[in-house]
């Protein structure tokens, strides 16, 4: 009577079958999906933006590299930029170091206060 017991315990209850399965998978899809919509999904979309804003460089621009160097664009190839760091002052960096726009680096601290 006991081993019946122990049986039950470890197999779950007689004639559960498949169903038990599919209910222990459920947990995992929902974090899946949960990871997706919070995490995943918004990296693509921020990824994204980053690829078009770097390809529709155009000499003119102001950008600042992933180092902090803030610069005006003066020539483009395909893999580097050649930023304009002060006059007469040119430096190489890839395409892919820059981390955005000037204006944009400069905004926060136009909102803090005097």
């Amino acid at each position: 009577m006991f081993v019946t017991g122990v049986a039950y315990a470890m197999g779950g209850s007689p004639g559960g079958g498949a169903g038990g399965g599919l209910m222990g998978l459920l947990p995992i899809l929902l974090m899946f999906v949960i990871f997706y919509f919070l995490l995943i999904r918004p990296q693509q979309k921020q990824a994204s933006k980053q690829r078009d804003f770097i390809k529709n460089l155009k000499a003119g621009d102001r950008v600042v590299t992933t180092g902090g160097l803030h610069g005006e664009v003066k020539g483009l190839t395909d893999t580097t930029i050649t930023l304009e760091i002060a006059d007469k002052v040119r430096v190489k960096v890839t395409r892919s170091a820059v981390s955005g726009s000037s204006q944009d680096a400069a905004a926060p601290e136009a909102q803090k206060p005097a």
